[in-house]
């Protein structure tokens, strides 16, 4: 792909220094006060200072399977963003609820407060798009403070502070289980999420038009192989698809057997003529590496590696 047909990167924000605040937010489903606590204290030990938002430990009074009102979250989010002293927003936990209150936020205070480090995955992939989108934003696809898999993984944490950190020590992305799915190389800009979510998103009134020019990064769990291949269908139906540059595949954690999975890949993807990598190591698997979104990229299938052009933060 030549400079003048790819998709230019989105604004990066800072690198953080010991002693950044970073906040906390529970954009999607409610959050465990223990397993909060304790990401707060892998936080604190990387020398960061965690601002925990008002609502974070709210559950919604009716709707047991959100952290809260809407609007609340909402604002919590919001206020994070705009509060001058915080660097970083870190999400606490996925599960379900950000297409609830993404357009509760007022995306015009979000770019007027400039760049921050945004870290989510899962669900918050409706809040990637839309700090793409709205806001014209690069942000980390990345472990969040009360997942298990931030809590429990070396590697899962590292990844992050790393990149948070020290940006330059990873610049090339991808674990030893990396696979080449399809081969070829491929330039483009990093974009993509929790695939069921980027189907959800489609029709909406700020849905990117596709993801061409783009390196797509997608994942999911708990998506059996019929329904992997309904949301699929519903890209390339859509038209969402054409013109992308390369595909990237994370985990697909309780999604059936990966043969069958794998195999449904080959028959949706493999048409596309672009360089496709499976197992790439982001999602939610056992270890979940951070992946910047909006940022350029070399996807190299047969190397089975995502090389950045330049450090996820400056």
């Amino acid at each position: 792909m030549t400079d003048e047909t790819r998709t230019p990167p989105l604004v990066r924000p800072g690198r953080l220094s010991p002693g950044a605040r970073i906040a906390v937010v529970a954009p999607s489903g409610p959050v465990p006060a223990d397993r909060l606590e304790a990401g707060l204290e892998i936080l604190r030990g990387w020398g960061l200072e965690p601002v925990v938002m008002p609502h974070v430990l709210d559950t919604h009074p009716d709707l047991g399977h959100l952290a809260g009102q809407d609007a609340a979250r909402a604002g919590d989010l919001q206020a994070a963003w705009c509060d001058p002293s915080v660097a970083a927003v870190m999400c606490a936990r996925g599960g379900y609820g950000a297409q609830r209150m993404v357009d509760l936020v007022d995306w015009s205070a979000i770019r007027a407060a400039g760049p921050k480090v945004f870290i989510g995955y899962s669900d918050v992939t409706a809040l990637h798009e839309a700090f793409a989108v709205r806001a014209g934003l690069s942000t980390l696809h990345g472990p969040m403070t009360a997942a298990m898999t931030f809590l429990k993984d070396p590697r899962t944490q590292e990844s992050l502070r790393a990149t948070l950190f020290e940006p330059e020590s990873v610049m090339t992305l991808g674990l030893g289980t990396a696979r080449c799915l399809v081969p070829g190389r491929a330039g483009g800009v990093t974009l993509g999420g929790c695939v069921s979510l980027l189907a959800a998103d489609l029709g909406t009134s700020h849905v990117r038009p596709s993801a061409r020019g783009g390196l797509l990064l997608i994942e999911d769990v708990g998506e059996e192989p019929y329904r992997l291949d309904r949301i699929l269908t519903q890209l390339l139906r859509s038209r969402w698809l054409d013109g992308v540059a390369g595909i990237a595949l994370g985990s697909w954690a309780e999604c059936g057997p990966y043969e069958e999975v794998r195999a449904l890949f080959l028959d949706r993807l493999g048409g596309l003529g672009v360089p496709v990598v499976e197992e790439l190591g982001f999602g939610h698997g056992a270890t979940a590496l951070t992946m910047p979104l909006g940022v350029a990229a070399v996807l190299d299938a047969d190397a089975c590696a995502l090389t950045l052009d330049v450090p996820a933060l400056l």
